[in-house]
């Protein structure tokens, strides 16, 4: 299990992060997602052991991460913009990792080169950045760990490369039991594979659940009534967003699926649809409840 409780971080007196809490279960594939400068990248250098905390604790199986060497040999962390050394090939670097943690396979290496046809003596400087980043992965699921975190994972990758990509990734989660951090602002590759969301904006978690809650929390109604829509139903509901069509609502609104319904039908619309709501259109109307709003701008 990882843990974060009450994390602060700051850079040259500016706040990246105040009093983060965080829980990710082992085997689970956890995405976070935020608005820009929210303390994403933060965030996952300090899980990583790279930056450490000012205030708060960060654990893994019940230990500190920063500084224990023991603990980084199961955390691998793939950034934005992965790093190799200058001239180095594939092969080269696959030798230095094969140095430094004691799981590498080299008979996993060998297979995903082969499964994705990547030349091993090429200069990995040489590449495109969508192989550089391809690069990247095969690196660290040789290197077996049992945690990965990702930064902009599949930016770069073409779209097969990305199925195969995302399959290796839940086999590994089946078979091994690997935990998954993932952040994105692709939040359709996040609804595919994360069985966890946590929401980051201004350096605070604001939403943490299971996808699935999330969604059964949050709905899209279509509405139309004879005349206006009755006040007594507006005032029960919890509206994140109301967007008038014609003669039709839209609302998007948050509470149980069966009492939004019922709440709905006691007052005899004409029209009545209660549609689904991708993890895109959640995070715009939950981002707009707090104040981040799309607005209409003019070029």
């Amino acid at each position: 299990m990882i843990e974060m409780r009450n994390v602060r971080k700051s850079f040259a007196g500016v706040e990246a992060l105040n009093n983060v809490n965080l829980t990710i279960q082992k085997g689970s594939i956890y995405g976070l997602i935020g608005s820009n400068g929210a303390g994403k990248t933060t965030l996952m250098k300090l899980l990583s052991g790279i930056y450490r905390q000012e205030e708060g604790q960060i654990t893994i199986e019940g230990k500190p991460v920063f500084e224990n060497i023991s603990l980084k040999d199961k955390v691998f962390y793939i950034s934005d913009y992965p790093y190799f050394f200058p001239h180095y090939t594939t092969k080269q670097m696959a030798q230095f990792y094969k140095d430094i943690y004691k799981n590498w396979s080299d008979d996993r290496f060998f297979k995903l080169t082969n499964v994705f046809g990547l030349e091993l003596n090429k200069r990995i400087q040489s590449l495109s950045k969508g192989w550089q980043r391809l690069v990247a992965f095969i690196l660290a699921l040789s290197s077996m760990p049992e945690i990965l975190i990702l930064d902009e994972p599949l930016d770069g990758l073409d779209p097969v490369m990305r199925k195969k990509v995302k399959n290796v990734l839940i086999q590994d989660v089946a078979e091994r039991e690997m935990t998954i951090f993932i952040s994105s602002h692709n939040l359709r590759e996040i609804e595919d594979i994360c069985d966890h969301v946590g929401i980051l904006h201004k350096g605070a978690i604001i939403i943490e659940k299971e996808l699935d809650e999330l969604k059964a929390d949050t709905h899209k109604i279509q509405v139309a009534y004879k005349e206006k829509v009755p006040e007594a139903l507006m005032k029960k509901m919890n509206i994140l967003h109301t967007e008038k069509r014609g003669s039709v609502f839209l609302l998007i609104v948050r509470g149980e699926e069966d009492i939004v319904a019922k709440q709905v039908r006691e007052t005899h619309p004409v029209i009545f649809d209660l549609l689904p709501l991708t993890l895109e259109e959640i995070f715009i109307y939950e981002m707009g409840d707090i104040g981040y709003a799309i607005k209409n701008i003019m070029v």
